[in-house]
């Protein structure tokens, strides 16, 4: 799947909502909040799917 700059993303194996912020081939930089602290991680696209939310809350 093709990632775009801005696209809200989630690891497949759940955690926190992300953003991809840069996309370097198959590595995707994401970005999320965590207790007000702005957290990077670099992740491999087959890591993660678009998010999405079931009801009131995203999949965790």
């Amino acid at each position: 799947m093709a990632f775009a700059i801005g696209d809200f993303v989630q690891r497949t194996t759940g955690g926190p909502k992300m953003i991809v912020v840069a996309i370097d081939g198959d590595t995707l930089v994401c970005s999320w909040n965590e207790l007000g602290t702005e957290q990077r991680a670099e992740v491999q696209a087959s890591d993660v799917a678009l998010y999405h939310e079931d009801g009131d809350f995203g999949v965790c």
